[in-house]
């Protein structure tokens, strides 16, 4: 009879395919026999990385302690100090048993990577906007700076800066929490002396507190992670607080309640244009590297309109914005509402404010059209502004290549205002608002100036297109940032201004002005918020009407002409052509 042995599986090898077993899977324990094993068969190669990962671990944290939050304060003597937070934090630390010790170290490494984003922020935003970052209302902006990269520099540019700063900020956290960690032990293993270092730390700070040491011009003493904390912390209260005030403010309205019939009766059967030309900042006009080209073309354009008919008298007004964020600026103008951050702009886009535009239109006796190249997606406020039609980067038939940013140049989108609505036919006049977009950053490539007559669907402007600088390669130079800027601007006045010599009536108004200035890297870190803004008209009487504003005749304001809040235009404008106040309470 056969003897039945039973079957047993063969053991596994650990390089067998299949699941590995527990040799493919070496434990804590073994990797660090491992790491023991080798610092013992290297002593100095094992001291030299435990001390280099010590080093690197201190100038993290220190580094993140002490890093101020503009670019301009980016120097040095700024690390060459002693941090308070580091004194308590190591005090903390001492006084701690091992696992307490070890959350809080990580703790404190994840909240001083925090930080650290924040002041991030707060560079690019002053840099960028003029302002530091807002933690309530800021973070959608970081979408419309991921949609800048991906116009000027492409899709897949976009992608890879949105991935990388995620990652970058997600790494940040994680090194900062482990290099806490490292310092948390390496101050529990050597307790005694760490104590005693820490005792002097904290005589020395107050020390230099008490005597007000500086080096290189800078306390040597400070709390700035501290400070940093608290500025945000007050700005969110002022954010919160601002919120409830400004929407009382939006509701009374000196010219809210005043009927159609007395609006801007001086104006009746002249066509009225708003004209925001984008970035036109005062640095444009008074800068060394610009003013030359910029100063040029507006005596020229100056010259030009007065050979045709037209007067001009300009000032300046400060603008809500700074570098970026344009739709502020205009709804502040609109408005007559200082609306500087993107919650104001939601309040008084939700309500029902009377705007200038929607002055026009409220009087029944114009047609009311917006030309918005930049706006390429549903734009509800639309309404808000009081516009019958606009016309987007999609209505205007538009077949020429995008430049960066910009969807056309602004040559294409004045002769398609002129095509579609400007020069038609029509049985009342028409009150247009229109946003040129050429100088918008990065400033390459830029358009040039073709024939009126050879403009046709847009497909001209190929080879300028073709032809033109690189935007990365601008963007990362400010001397030709610089240049380019004031070669931007110059294509959008003279392009304005050519299609009011070709295409202006006796009756038509032209009001532009600048948005805001342009980035610091191109105006400057003392730059005032000042744009131009310019009135042009035939009719004696449009000018004689405001001349008690004391303007500059011509294009180009006087270093020493009036300086108004871009606020208080609204109103002004309204009073001086006639317009009867009827208040409405807030």
């Amino acid at each position: 009879m056969p003897v039945i042995t039973p079957f047993r599986r063969p053991p596994q090898s650990a390089d067998a395919p299949g699941t590995p077993g527990p040799a493919a899977l070496p434990s804590r324990k073994a990797r660090l026999a491992h790491w023991r094993a080798w610092r013992a068969r290297y002593p100095r190669a094992a001291l030299a990385v435990r001390r280099t990962t010590t080093a690197l671990a201190a100038v993290l944290v220190l580094g993140a302690l002490l890093l101020p939050n503009t670019l301009v304060a980016l120097e040095p003597n700024r690390f060459a100090r002693i941090p308070a937070e580091a004194v308590i934090g190591a005090v903390l630390l001492l006084c701690l048993p091992r696992v307490p010790r070890l959350v809080l170290a990580a703790l404190f490494g994840v909240g001083l990577g925090a930080l650290t984003v924040l002041n991030l922020l707060d560079i690019g935003f002053t840099e960028y906007l003029g302002r530091g970052f807002n933690v309530v209302l800021d973070w959608g902006l970081l979408d419309d700076a991921r949609s800048y990269v991906a116009d000027s520099m492409g899709g897949a540019a976009a992608a890879w800066a949105a991935v990388g700063a995620v990652v970058g900020v997600l790494l940040l956290l994680v090194l900062m929490a482990l290099a806490a960690v490292r310092l948390g032990e390496l101050l529990a293993a050597h307790r005694e002396r760490a104590a005693r270092g820490a005792l002097l730390a904290a005589t020395v700070w107050m020390t230099c507190v008490a005597l007000g040491v500086q080096t290189f011009g800078v306390p040597v003493a400070t709390r700035s992670a501290t400070g940093a904390l608290e500025a945000q912390a007050h700005r969110v209260a002022d954010t919160l607080r601002d919120e409830a005030a400004f929407a009382k403010e939006a509701k009374a309205d000196r010219f809210g309640a005043t009927p159609g019939a007395r609006l801007v009766p001086d104006l009746r059967g002249k066509d009225v244009i708003f004209t925001f030309i984008e970035s036109y900042g005062r640095s444009a006009i008074e800068d060394p590297v610009m003013a030359p080209g910029v100063g040029r073309t507006l005596d020229t354009s100056t010259k030009a309109l007065a050979a045709a008919g037209y007067r001009a008298r300009s000032g300046w007004l400060t603008s809500a914005t700074y570098g970026g964020s344009s739709w502020l600026g205009h709804s502040t103008f609109m408005s007559g509402l200082w609306v500087d951050n993107q919650q104001r702009y939601r309040t008084v886009t939700a309500g029902d404010r009377l705007t200038l535009t929607k002055a026009f239109r409220k009087t029944g006796d114009w047609d009311t059209v917006g030309v918005m190249p930049g706006v390429q997606k549903a734009w509800p406020e639309a309404e808000w502004y009081g516009l019958d039609k606009v016309y987007d980067a999609f209505d205007v038939g538009y077949e020429g290549p995008k430049f960066s940013w910009s969807t056309m140049p602004d040559q294409y989108a004045l002769e398609a205002f002129q095509r579609l609505e400007h020069g038609r036919e029509r049985d009342r006049p028409l009150m247009a608002e229109i946003v040129l977009t050429s100088s918008h950053q990065p400033w390459a490539p830029l358009p040039e100036l073709v024939g009126w007559d050879e403009i046709g669907d847009g497909s001209v402007f190929d080879g300028i297109e073709e032809s033109g600088e690189e935007a990365a390669d601008v963007i990362a130079d400010s001397a030709r940032s610089k240049e380019a800027y004031g070669r931007s601007v110059e294509y959008s006045v003279t392009s304005l201004t050519q299609w009011l010599e070709r295409y202006g009536t006796d009756d038509t108004v032209l009001v532009f002005l600048g948005d805001h200035q342009p980035i610091t890297r191109v105006s400057g870190d003392k730059a005032s918020r000042d744009v131009p803004v310019s009135i042009v008209a035939k009719d004696p009487e449009v000018l004689d009407a405001i001349a008690d504003w004391n303007w500059t005749e011509g294009l180009k304001p006087a270093q020493d002409a009036p300086v108004w809040k871009m606020d208080s235009f609204r109103d002004r404008f309204l009073t001086a052509y006639g317009s009867v106040p009827h208040p409405t309470e807030g």
